[in-house]
C-alpha cells in the first residue's frame, strides 16, 4: 500500500534502529487489512528524547508510538496517564494520543511474554521464576525485567527471584511488586537458576556474538523453561545452551508476536492473532 496524504503514522521510537523487527510485522498486516497506517522507525538519541516527544505528537496524522530501547523508562515522565502495569514496571512501551491531545502510556512486554509461555503450554500458577536483569535507572532492559516480573506476579507465580547488576533496581522493583502482590515470595540478588521452573534473561547479553552467557546454564534443570528478551537473533547462545540441556525455550520474537495484538487494541486498529501476524510477517535478521 502506497503512502499517501491520508496515511496515519505510528512512530517506532528507539536508538539505534537497526535491530527493529516490529515494522516488518505490523506493516504487512496493515496492507492485508487495507488499513492506511504505517509503522515508521525513528532513531532518537536519549539526550534528544524528552524534547522530541511534544512536537512529534503535534503531528495531525500520528496515532501513537511504539517505544523501545532506551526510552521505555523516560517515557513515563512524558505522558499524562499511565496504566497500572506501566506504573508497576516504571516504564511504558506504547504511547497513544487521545482526542484532547493528551498522551496515555501502557506497557505490554510482560503481557506478551506470559501469553507466549501460556500458548506453549507453561502455566505460571504456583511456579518459581528467576528474572535476571542488568540495567540501572534509565535502562530499557530494567524496564523489561520489571514488566515481566509484574506480569508473572499477576499470573500467579508463587515465588519470584530478582537479580540485577544494580541492586537498587531489584530492591525498588520488589517494593513496587509487594504493594500490589503482598503475598508474593520475593528473593533478591540471587542468579542461580537451580530450583526454578522458569528462567528469564532480561539482560542485553546475547545481542552480540561475543557476549558471555547471562547465567550458569549448567545449573538449569532439564525440563525447565528459559525465556529471552533479546531479538537480534532468533536463537541466542542462552537459548541454544538451554535446548542442549533439554529445556523448553521462548525466543525474544515470540514475546513480540504475542504483545502486538495488545498494541493493536490499544491503538483501536484491526486486531490480529499471533498466527496471522506470523503468516504475513517479513522478518529479516
Amino acid at each position: 500500500m502506497v503512502i499517501s496524504g491520508n496515511t496515519r503514522l505510528i512512530a517506532h521510537l528507539g536508538y539505534p534502529t537497526a535491530s527493529f523487527k516490529a515494522p516488518m510485522i505490523y506493516n504487512p498486516w496493515f496492507v492485508d487489512q487495507q488499513v492506511d497506517v504505517k509503522v515508521v522507525p525513528m532513531g532518537v538519541r536519549p539526550e534528544d528524547y524528552a524534547a522530541f516527544i511534544p512536537p512529534l505528537f503535534t503531528m495531525t496524522n500520528i496515532i501513537g508510538a511504539l517505544v523501545t530501547m532506551p526510552h521505555k523508562i523516560a517515557t513515563c515522565d512524558l505522558v499524562q496517564r499511565l496504566s497500572p502495569t506501566a506504573a508497576i514496571a516504571g516504564a511504558c512501551n506504547a504511547i497513544r494520543r487521545e482526542a484532547d491531545g493528551s498522551l496515555s502510556g501502557d506497557m505490554f512486554d510482560g503481557e506478551g511474554f506470559v501469553l507466549g509461555l501460556r500458548r506453549k503450554g507453561f502455566n505460571p500458577q504456583g511456579t518459581r521464576a528467576l528474572v535476571v536483569g542488568s540495567g540501572g535507572v534509565g535502562s530499557a532492559i530494567a524496564a523489561s525485567l520489571a514488566a515481566i516480573a509484574a506480569s508473572l506476579a499477576a499470573a500467579g507465580v508463587s515465588a519470584l527471584t530478582l537479580y540485577d547488576t544494580r541492586p537498587e533496581v531489584a530492591h525498588a522493583l520488589a517494593g513496587r511488586l509487594h504493594q500490589h502482590y503482598p503475598q508474593l515470595d520475593i528473593t533478591l540478588m540471587q542468579s542461580d537458576p537451580a530450583g526454578h521452573e522458569l528462567v528469564v534473561n532480561a539482560t542485553p547479553l546475547g545481542m552480540k556474538a561475543s557476549d558471555p552467557l547471562p547465567l550458569d546454564v549448567e545449573r538449569l534443570a532439564p525440563g525447565a523453561w528459559v525465556g529471552e528478551v533479546v531479538m537480534t537473533q532468533e536463537y541466542t547462545p542462552l537459548l541454544r545452551a538451554a535446548q542442549a540441556r533439554q529445556c523448553h525455550i521462548q525466543r525474544g520474537t515470540d514475546m513480540l508476536f504475542e504483545m502486538i495484538p495488545a498494541y493493536l487494541r490499544f491503538f483501536d486498529l484491526p486486531v490480529a492473532t499471533p498466527e496471522q501476524l506470523r503468516a504475513l510477517a517479513e522478518i529479516r535478521y
